[in-house]
């Protein structure tokens, strides 16, 4: 499927005549509206998991300075246990990994939808003009 960019002359095309809104269009101006809620979420996801990713780093980062003998506090549900250290940064950096995957994968949902609501507000813009506005 090739993607077409919305030029100026497509949006103004329609301006001005009233168009009838058949059912495939209602259900592209739909998906369009679920997609933006889905997008949303997804980015206060992300926002979430960077922030989580940024605080394992940070922990990690202190963690270097700290001896190797120490017995550190690690949090395991609810519950903080001390393991030696060499443990707690493998824990570390396996959670690190996790959460790094977890980004990537909204990333990747995220530039899906985003995708999909570019190609429906080519459609939509095409057939409606100005008289719709889907900027989010």
């Amino acid at each position: 499927m090739q993607r077409r960019m919305l030029t100026k002359e497509d949006e103004a095309s329609t301006g001005g005549e009233e168009i009838e809104v058949r059912r495939e269009d209602q259900d592209k101006i739909n998906r369009f509206s679920r997609l933006h809620q889905r997008e949303m979420l997804l980015e206060e996801e992300l926002k979430t998991k960077q922030k989580d990713k940024e605080d394992l780093e940070e922990v990690s980062n202190e963690l270097e300075l700290a001896d190797e003998d120490d017995k550190v506090p690690y949090r395991i549900g609810d519950s903080f246990v001390s393991l030696p250290l060499p443990e707690v940064q493998e824990l570390l950096s396996a959670s690190t990994e996790r959460i790094e995957h977890d980004v990537s994968a909204v990333e990747e949902k995220l530039g899906g939808i985003r995708e999909e609501m570019q190609e429906l507000k080519v459609a939509l813009y095409a057939r409606f003009g100005r008289s719709i506005n889907l900027e989010t």
